[in-house]
């Protein structure tokens, strides 16, 4: 059965031993991932956990040797422990001792739990996990093995299988993490903050394929007038280069110059040089070649 939400339950009331009435505030169960009420059994190491990334931060550590190492297959959770009365039972919405809510979004194909259903979580069969942000605005695009926001369904790359990888940055697993993700021009993904910090040290260009991140065209503008005014030596004014434009892939013959080469098709200066010349590296998208 597919993830649903169900209405919230708060301020709800059980009563004590002696008669008097007990309120139970739903903040105080869960862990920093997920608040819910209940907790895991992990059928890999038969343990007791508030949450998958819990025992996958547990399990994971430096702590641990890593011939032990291990992510729980949370497909394969068999045993909750509710949070409230301590019975252990099967996977189910509702604890079968106490009747308490155990979280207001269940999903039982991922036997997942959480109370805060304002991130609007949905279980998509096709990926085979549940994912925030409300089924109506995403499509699951079938090359890429992932969800994506409807906005760009008819203009996203395809790359095959794109989020089923490590951040190129932080190598973090993409596919299931907790944070933000970002598309970038060229189909690849990688986590929204790292990108944002690769931009805060000046590098523009996809760290996977070398295409630039976004449209440059004022920084190439700057980079013209930079290569106006520096001339090269009388050595170098007639020396030409073979370059590839990582942006468009097109090989061009270009004059050599020593703050960059321009793409003849595109117009890009996110180039590399291939032959000819003094040996280089390719010129990388960064704002600090026009300083």
């Amino acid at each position: 059965m597919e993830g649903k939400i169900e209405p919230q339950l708060s301020n709800v009331q059980f009563s004590n031993a002696d008669g008097s009435l007990m309120k139970v505030d739903e903040c105080n169960f869960g862990c920093i991932h997920y608040k819910r009420r209940c907790k895991i059994r992990a059928p890999c190491c038969d343990e007791i956990f508030d949450c998958r990334h819990c025992h996958n931060e547990a399990k994971n550590s430096l702590d641990i040797d890593p011939r032990h190492r291990h992510d729980v297959p949370r497909h394969e959770v068999k045993k909750v422990i509710c949070s409230f009365c301590d019975t252990e039972q099967d996977v189910q919405h509702n604890c079968i001792s106490c009747g308490i809510c155990m979280g207001n979004y269940f999903c039982q194909k991922c036997k997942f739990f959480d109370d805060d259903v304002s991130k609007n979580q949905y279980h998509c069969d096709q990926c085979g996990i549940c994912r925030t942000g409300g089924k109506e605005n995403f499509f699951h695009c079938d090359k890429c093995g992932c969800c994506y926001s409807k906005s760009i369904k008819d203009t996203h790359v395809c790359v095959e299988r794109a989020m089923h990888h490590d951040c190129p940055i932080c190598s973090e697993f993409l596919f299931d993490t907790l944070k933000d993700l970002t598309i970038l021009l060229c189909g690849h993904t990688m986590h929204l903050d790292c990108l944002k910090e690769m931009e805060q040290h000046h590098r523009y260009s996809c760290p996977v394929c070398s295409k630039s991140i976004c449209d440059l065209s004022d920084i190439w503008e700057k980079l013209d007038h930079e290569v106006e005014v520096t001339p090269m030596p009388q050595t170098y004014q007639n020396k030409m280069v073979w370059i590839l434009c990582n942006d468009c892939e097109k090989i061009s013959r270009v004059q050599f110059h020593i703050v960059g080469h321009k793409c003849e098709k595109c117009k890009s200066y996110n180039t590399r040089q291939i032959r000819g010349g003094p040996s280089s590296s390719y010129t990388s998208v960064s704002e600090e070649a026009i300083h």
